[in-house]
């Protein structure tokens, strides 16, 4: 049996873990690691890949940056959240804002110090993405339009740390990043109206409160359209192999999206909007095994 002691520690590291995101962090990792063997690394063995040290802080400075911005953001909107989720808030509060903000800080120097083994200009671009993300917590997010556009950006800069690596800035990858640029544009729209409650006593000037519910829906509908876009040319242009599947699975959600949407009232319909999105992100995740499963087999 564990004493209380230990229960209460436990606790403590399980509300860490999910004031960092944990689960989120796990699928970014994975995400640059599947990318870094499918897509850039050319001509790279899987071990090559796997084995390579310069990725892997590359990764590590990454995933730091990352937790380290979910906890000053947790950390801005503690209030809102509290209005808005207030069961994972009260978990969420079992560490206090001054362990919060001293482990903010231990990632941050872990993210420049693992960059650093890389090079300077690792470290120039991970000190930009840290002052990006707490720029964007402390004002940003608050501002309509401009808070949906940078939160997009931050979520995939990391993987243009991998790029840049690589050396690789093929056209496919630019249109993979806008397919998920939309999406993830699309994903903060919805969390706005999920979130009205809490945004409009903290005074946020997001877009379904400045604009209205109505305005954001058909912003969301325009957003779902330009995905046809980057999909249409990554189906008929470039070789995806198994992984058009994917992108047409893709469209049949969003069309189901905005079946929902145009009937959505409550936050409980948003939240289904929302794990729609969330879904297609992570199985775009995985789906890069669909890209050629002959790759895998010549990268073994």
């Amino acid at each position: 049996m564990l004493s209380r002691k230990n229960k209460r520690t436990l606790l403590k590291m399980f509300s860490l873990f999910s004031v960092v995101r944990g689960y989120n962090i796990l699928v970014i990792v994975l995400a640059q690691y599947l990318a870094s063997i499918f897509i850039m690394s050319s001509g790279k063995t899987l071990r090559e890949v796997v084995l390579d040290l310069n990725l892997f802080m590359l990764v590590i400075a990454s995933a730091a940056t990352i937790a380290g911005g979910y906890i000053i953001n947790n950390f801005y909107d503690s209030e809102k959240d509290l209005i808005n989720r207030p069961r994972k808030t009260m978990l969420d509060r079992l560490v206090s804002q001054n362990t919060k903000l001293s482990f903010y800080f231990v990632l941050n120097f872990l993210a420049v110090i693992a960059a650093s083994y890389v090079s300077f200009r690792a470290v120039v671009f991970f000190a930009i993405y840290i002052f990006g993300i707490w720029l964007y917590s402390h004002k940003l997010k608050k501002i309509s339009f401009i808070g949906n556009l940078t939160a997009a950006i931050l979520a995939i800069t990391p993987f243009f740390a991998v790029f840049v690596y690589y050396k690789n800035l093929d056209t496919v990858i630019f249109i993979h990043a806008s397919f998920l640029f939309l999406i993830i544009v699309m994903r903060e729209l919805v969390k706005d109206l999920e979130n009205i409650k809490g945004d409009l006593a903290q005074n946020y000037k997001t877009i379904p409160i400045v604009y209205g519910t109505k305005t954001s829906k058909w912003l969301l509908t325009a957003l779902a359209g330009l995905t046809i876009i980057p999909t249409y040319f990554l189906v008929n242009d470039f070789a995806m192999g198994y992984m058009h599947f994917y992108f047409y699975a893709s469209v049949i959600l969003l069309l189901l999206f905005l079946l929902v949407l145009w009937r959505s009232k409550e936050k409980l319909h948003y939240l289904v909007l929302h794990t729609i999105l969330k879904f297609i992100i992570v199985a775009g995740v995985f789906s890069i095994l669909l890209l050629d499963i002959r790759v895998l087999l010549d990268h073994i």
